[in-house]
């Protein structure tokens, strides 16, 4: 029978409960077996149960925010395997199923019990190459070449497939030639590298039945793959529903599988999924032949192996180059290497924590009377020179574009990255940006001088992806860059303003002096503003 625990999981928090009993209630009352004081679980939130066959279950109580297993929520009993993740509101429980079974011997006899066979999978890497070449007799010695030649040309075809479709139907192909008793075949793969299986492919003898096999995976024992993906062996049950081992196995009994064997996907250097089959047969064949049979599928999976590390890391490379592209219009591109060096993350988002920055306005003077004596296009040529020149200035000094809002540009600095001299590295990229609209100016890029008046403030804020499914953008959020917003508007024309928060943080302070204290709408308090004073 399957022992559970399940590991709670919070923000710097982590916490593992073993369930002691059939039925365990989780809510939100003290008197619930397990007590989860949070705003989104009800009351009697949710009831976990274990069965007579030893599965064990999970239905919500009637719960408002109501309960989820693996993002979908459930309508009725739910049954867990390892792996699973339970959310309860706000809250998220991982499922941890441990089957004690006994120590794994080199192989178990299979007249006992279900009739299963622990392997170490090296030792069944050279096995049916060998094709019990040990009796010295010529007929097994043409077969190892006979096997060999094959595998060969397993290899051969599995190096010219490159989608991760091409790959699986080279191994359909060979497993259903080979493997005679074999019905059904997936193919599961750590794609995040977290150690959750997904699966990624599924084929059957029986091609009415392909698409039921992709969305709905019950028919695959994930207990069996999880512990052939952790431990690297690989098992084959010849009657698992013999097999007490096997008894909480819910998809084994109800699917009528009695034969299904899984093997590793690894290289000797790292796993990267399993290759599972069953069969609806009885156990005379797997017990007369299935040490052979799944000797073989370890050999492929070997192969299999290489081909779908190679495939990884295409798609892995593709997701990079995406990400680049993406943060390139955004980031300097020290922070974009930095960024991909982490790694992508869950949705592909940044998730938003709070950061301390220099956020940077800059707005072009007299726009609007400008705008209006211009034709679209001309605005258009006119903002595309304009943000491409002070864009060189944020990039240089490590900044970060914000967004543009009309003529206004919105660059912060410290996030996402931390920068210990945010407030510099912005009023660097101020005096940048101005000293080059000098330069435009003269060289009389437009039909008259332009001018930008830039404001700088320093403080907390919240940095990160904001947005909805379909769009999210990288933006900082708080009071720190509503007051930069508000500072904009007393600057005068061509200069620079710092509030006081960032005259604090410069380590030459020298170039700026006191302008005036100021009230903003919405800010209770007066600011002191400090102007340049190099002019």
């Amino acid at each position: 029978m399957a022992e559970l625990k399940l590991r709670l999981q919070e923000e710097n928090f982590e916490k593992t409960v073993t369930v002691h009993q059939d039925i365990f209630i989780i809510g939100r009352l003290p008197q619930c077996d397990l007590y989860l004081p949070s705003g989104g679980v009800s009351r009697y939130h949710a009831r976990l149960v274990k069965t007579h066959a030893g599965v064990w279950t999970i239905e919500d109580l009637g719960s408002k925010n109501g309960t989820q297993v693996n993002e979908r929520l459930i309508n009725s009993p739910q049954e867990l395997h390892h792996g699973d993740t339970i959310w309860l509101g706000d809250v998220s429980l991982v499922v941890m199923l441990h089957y004690p079974w006994e120590a794994l011997a080199t192989r178990q006899e299979l007249a006992s019990g279900g009739g299963t066979i622990f392997r170490n999978v090296k030792q069944l890497q050279q096995q049916w190459i060998q094709a019990d070449s040990h009796n010295g007799n010529l007929v097994n010695k043409d077969k190892t070449i006979d096997r060999l030649r094959d595998l060969v040309d397993i290899a051969r075809n599995l190096s010219a497939a490159a989608a991760i479709e091409e790959i699986f139907s080279q191994v359909q192909q060979v497993v259903f030639r080979y493997l005679k008793s074999i019905d059904r075949l997936a193919l599961l793969i750590d794609v995040t590298d977290s150690g959750k299986l997904v699966l990624m492919n599924a084929g059957t003898r029986k091609i009415s039945q392909q698409k039921y096999l992709l969305s709905d995976d019950s028919w695959i024992s994930h207990s069996i793959c999880q512990k052939v993906f952790e431990e690297k062996i690989a098992i084959q049950t010849a009657d698992a529903q013999k097999d007490e081992r096997f008894a909480g196995e819910q998809s084994i009994l109800v699917k009528g599988i009695r034969s299904a064997m899984a093997v590793p996907l690894w290289d000797e250097n790292k796993v990267v999924g399993v290759l599972y089959a069953d069969a609806h047969l009885s156990s005379y064949h797997w017990i007369k032949e299935g040490e052979e049979e799944l000797s073989f599928f370890s050999a492929l999976a070997n192969l299999v192996a290489s081909s779908v590390q190679r495939w990884l890391l295409v798609e892995k490379l593709k997701s990079q180059e995406v990400i680049r592209q993406r943060l390139e219009r955004y980031h300097s591109p020290a922070v974009v290497q930095q960024l991909i060096a982490v790694g992508a993350l869950p949705d592909g988002r940044l998730p938003p924590k709070e950061s301390e920055i220099s956020i940077l306005f800059a707005d072009l003077v007299g726009f609007t009377e400008i705008a209006e004596r211009l034709k679209p296009t001309q605005i258009a040529e006119l903002l595309n020179i304009l943000f491409e020149e002070m864009l060189q200035e944020v990039f240089a000094y490590g900044g970060t574009l914000d967004k543009y809002i009309g003529d206004c540009i919105m660059a912060f600095f410290g996030a996402p990255e931390p920068q210990a001299d945010h407030a510099d590295r912005a009023v660097t990229t101020a005096m940048g940006m101005l000293t080059r609209l000098e330069h435009l100016n003269a060289r009389h890029f437009w039909q008259e001088p332009l001018q930008l008046r830039i404001a700088i403030n320093s403080g907390k804020a919240v940095v990160g992806d904001v947005g909805s499914s379909q769009r999210v953008e990288y933006t900082a959020l708080g009071a720190t860059i509503n007051l930069a917003a508000r500072m904009e508007a007393v600057c005068p024309p061509g200069e620079c303003i710092v509030s006081e928060d960032t005259y604090h943080l410069l380590s030459k302070p020298s170039y700026f002096q006191k302008m005036g204290d100021y009230r903003f709408k919405g800010i209770n308090r007066l600011v002191s503003i400090y102007q340049t004073n190099m002019h």
